[in-house]
């Protein structure tokens, strides 16, 4: 009698174990949970860090005249009054009018 208690006990027990590791809401679950979070995390902080850089950014266009003239200058090729544009060409760029097989 006592070993059939004993097996029945030792059988349950297996079944526990499989079911904690394999099972829904196991072990392995609570791993790939954690794996996501920590994957999350690092996402979150790049997200964070380019955010901030954007609203210095736009912290720097509402109040700063320097920001807005460097756009100004560099994204539609404003000039101040008084100014003359130098455009510096390198050697050995391509001319005008010649493809890439130099036709």
């Amino acid at each position: 009698m006592l070993r059939w208690v004993a097996l029945v006990l030792i059988i349950i027990l297996i079944a526990l174990q499989v079911r904690l590791w394999t099972g829904q809401g196991g072990l392995r679950d609570v791993w790939r949970l954690q794996q996501r979070v920590a994957q999350q995390k690092t996402e979150n902080a790049q997200l964070k860090k380019r955010n901030e850089t954007l609203s210095a950014e736009v912290e720097d266009l509402k109040h700063g005249e320097e920001a807005i003239e460097e756009r100004a200058r560099s994204e539609l090729g404003l000039l101040k009054p008084g100014e003359t544009f130098y455009q510096v060409v390198e050697p050995g760029a391509a001319k005008p009018g010649k493809d890439a097989q130099g036709k």
